[in-house]
């Protein structure tokens, strides 16, 4: 009997792309899957959109929260109700291809790995290819020293994980960058990240994402190091030149 794998999904204001990601899910050769999203309480008519979609399958969970919270609390909402023995993140503007809950959770299985992540592609608003790839040039494991010094972006779409293996999944009460606050916590735990090195995610790039903002995602960084890992002020600069570093230089 195949694993059931909950996918978590935060929503906010998503009506432009909300149904391409879902149809990316469905269209999953692995089928034995639950997809929990969590509306932060949108303003457009993305909930109506789900509702009507997801109406005829009962795999699908939707959570509506009473007040705008952010990323963090959505997923961690997700998390408290998933039942999965694996745990995949799914942000609501971005696509995975076919074949990828069936060849992440095989790795996983093949090769008892608790935390995972797949290498990725950007596109834009149309779903035009950006001709970025991201991770594609990694290999093997990474841990929590590893990532401080970012020597792996993780796309948080792409990361899949064995709930069994890790006591607190919840994700650092952060208004961005909450995701990479949790692989670090994961990691510190001294559990290792492993690469599926294969593009099995589209990753999408907006005008106004945060991930255009090199400023914010510096300043979220650093925010990172002194106030969530508490990390001493050497250490701390130290890991955020090889993050500068690498955020000029990697392609």
């Amino acid at each position: 009997m195949t694993a059931l794998i909950s996918i978590i999904t935060p929503s906010y204001n998503s009506s432009e792309f909300i149904l391409q990601t879902i149809k990316s899910v469905l269209s999953q050769d692995y089928q034995n899957w639950e997809m929990i999203i969590v509306d932060d309480l949108s303003t457009d008519n993305s909930i109506t959109m789900i509702k009507k979609y997801i109406a005829l399958d009962n795999r699908f969970k939707l959570v509506l929260l009473k007040k705008n919270s952010g990323a963090a609390v959505a997923r961690n909402a997700a998390l408290e109700i998933a039942v999965g023995e694996y745990i995949a993140f799914l942000d609501s503007d971005d696509l995975w291809n076919t074949q990828k809950l069936s060849k992440q959770v095989t790795f996983m299985e093949s090769n008892q790995i608790d935390f995972s992540f797949t290498a990725y592609n950007l596109i834009d608003s149309k779903n035009k290819p950006l001709d970025i790839t991201v991770d594609s040039n990694q290999s093997g494991s990474f841990t929590y020293d590893d990532m401080l010094r970012k020597k792996a972006t993780m796309g948080c779409s792409t990361v899949m994980l064995r709930r069994s293996a890790f006591q607190d999944l919840r994700m650092p009460l952060l208004r961005t960058g909450q995701d990479y606050a949790l692989w670090l916590k994961l990691l510190k735990t001294g559990k290792s990240a492993f690469i599926l090195n294969e593009i099995l995610t589209q990753y999408r790039i907006l005008p106004n994402s945060i991930s255009r903002n090199k400023f914010k995602k510096a300043k979220r960084q650093w925010q990172i190091y002194r106030e969530i890992e508490e990390l001493n002020i050497l250490t701390s600069t130290i890991s955020f030149i090889f993050y500068a570093w690498r955020a000029i230089f990697r392609k």
